[in-house]
Parts: C-alpha cells; structure tokens; sequence
C-alpha cells in the first residue's frame, strides 16, 4: 500500500514538473504512466451522488466513491512538485535554456511514439485525427500572446483553460498560460511568492475545469478511443514546434538571443538584459558546434527517459 502510494506521489511529482515547463503536458506523463483514464474517472466521480455522502457524514463511502486517496497522492505530489520546481526551472531556463529545451524536445518525440502506438485500429478516421490534432496544436503554438492581467475574473478563466490542458495529453497548460498572458503572473510570479490573491481564482478556475472537462474527455475515451488518442497523438507532436530548442525572438536585434520563454531575454554572454514580456519567435537552425552535440546528447536523455518511465509504470502496474 505504501509503496503504490509513493508510486502515485512520484507520478504526479512528474505531472507538476511537466505542468511547469511551456510545451510539457502533464497529461502526457499521466497516460505514459498508465494513470490517465483512471484520473480522469476520479475527477468525473465528484457529482451529485458524491456531494450526497459527504454532506450526510458518509465520509469512508465518499472517500471510496471519488477515490480520495488516489486523487490526493497524485495531486500532492503535483503541488509540491510545481511549489519545489518553480525557481529551479527558473534558474535552469536562464542558464542553460537550449539544453533544458532539448531534453524535453527528446522526451516529447518519444511520447509521440508511446501513445501512437496505444491506437489499436489505423484506419482512416484515425489518421485523419492524428493530421487534426497536428493541425491543431501547430496553430495554437504560433499564436501571439496576449497581455497580462490579473481581474478576477480572468484569472477564473486562466484556471479553467490551463487544468483543462495541464491534464490533456500534448496541450501544454503552462504554454496555453502564455498565450492568455499571464504565465509569468501564476506560474512563476504568484507561485514562488505564495501570492493567494493571484493562485486563489486560478484554484476556484482549476476545480470547475476539472470537473467540467473530466466528464466529456471521459466519454470520448469510453465512446471513441482510438479516435481520440489518434488526436491526442498529433498534439503532441505538434507540440513538438514550441519545444524546438533552438529560437530567436522577432522583436531584438540579432545579437541578443532570446533563450528564455519566461520573459527573460539573454544576451550572448548569459546575463539577464531586462525582464520583458514574451515576444513572437521563430525556430532557427542551430550552429554545429559543441554546444549542438551536447544538445542532441539531451535529446537522447530525454528520448530513453520517457521508456525507462514506461518500463517502471509497467512493472508497477504487474505487482500491483
């Protein structure tokens, strides 16, 4: 039982990672880790009948009826992972954005070769879901960001948007936050300093989307599986655009590089110039260099990553 529970803590720890980082899905670390249709069940199981037993002192049956104990080890291990990781990531993304870049752009290509391989039946409506699902996030990924703001009531709203991608496979809430305009605000700004103005509508957000969302994305798995992971496939190799490890930003001069999707813009040197908002950027092709070999050597990291992380989920779920 503990060790499930360890289990369970250790995969949601890898969620709130995921959720941190632009372009990272924690959905796609929950359906690698073998947990993603049983969360979203869990979440799908707060309705009526569940508000009945807790509000007549059922606690034991309402614990049972919405798997308590299993949603508050992979969410706890999702907080404290997101509280813990938030400055680290920080650090890493100014320092040494291109290799931290490349390891997930590896990890993202081999998530794509996991759940695409998940579809049972290739046929045509599941091809074409794949080309949607492309199509999809590639739009997505070139829009321009929005300005920030912190109103209530889009701060509700960024709540709703963000835990509805955090816990889709290949939609990157934290990239999704971006383009609302206030990833800099929640996820970095609001979560190191604790700021419950800022993470309390996002929170009242995250409950209404979960339970909201849980219930479609629930009955489409139930309904039209192949067809749905066929579309989450394609997002998550279209995400594969934002990951690119290599970018410059279309509004500064060609010698500042800018290296950092928090908003920090880097010159060569690696000093910070100015904290700015996120701008519109491109992909560009790397140097060959010493750099780019130490790159594609993360790109390998994160590519075997992910098969270390399924071969572990598998072995679980055997003793289990």
């Amino acid at each position: 039982m503990m060790k499930n529970s360890i289990s369970l803590v250790a995969k949601g720890f890898a969620m709130g990672a995921a959720n941190v980082i632009p372009g990272v899905s924690g959905g796609t670390i929950a359906l690698i880790t073998g947990i993603f249709e049983r969360l979203i069940d869990a979440i799908k199981s707060f309705n009526v009948q569940a508000a009945k037993l807790l509000f007549s002192g059922k606690l034991k049956e309402f614990a049972k009826h919405t798997q308590l104990p299993f949603l508050a080890a992979v969410f706890g291990g999702a907080i404290l992972s997101i509280i813990s990781l938030a400055r680290v990531l920080d650090f890493l993304f100014i320092q040494y954005p291109i290799f931290i870049w490349s390891f997930f752009f590896g990890l993202i290509i081999a998530s794509v070769i996991f759940v695409g391989k998940t579809i049972s039946t290739w046929n045509i409506s599941t091809v074409i879901s794949v080309i949607v699902g492309t199509g999809a996030a590639l739009t997505i990924s070139f829009l321009n960001p929005a300005v920030e703001n912190n109103a209530f009531w889009y701060l509700v709203i960024c709540g709703v948007v963000a835990i509805c991608s955090m816990i889709l496979p290949g939609l990157s809430g934290s990239f999704v936050l971006i383009l609302m305009g206030n990833y800099q605000l929640i996820m970095i700004d609001a979560v190191n300093n604790l700021d419950l103005s800022i993470i309390g509508p996002v929170a009242i957000g995250c409950v209404i989307g979960l339970v909201v969302f849980s219930h479609g994305l629930s009955w489409l798995f139930k309904t039209y599986k192949d067809q749905t992971v066929a579309v989450l496939t394609g997002f998550i190799f279209g995400s594969l655009a934002i990951l690119w490890p290599w970018k410059k930003s279309f509004d500064i001069d060609m010698n500042i590089v800018h290296t950092n999707d928090f908003g920090a813009f880097i010159s060569e040197k690696g000093t910070i110039i100015e904290d700015i908002k996120i701008a519109s950027y491109k992909p560009i092709l790397p140097e060959m260099n010493t750099e780019f070999i130490i790159a594609i050597g993360y790109i390998v990291l994160g590519f075997i990553s992910i098969f270390i992380i399924e071969k572990v989920a598998q072995k679980n779920q055997e003793t289990n």
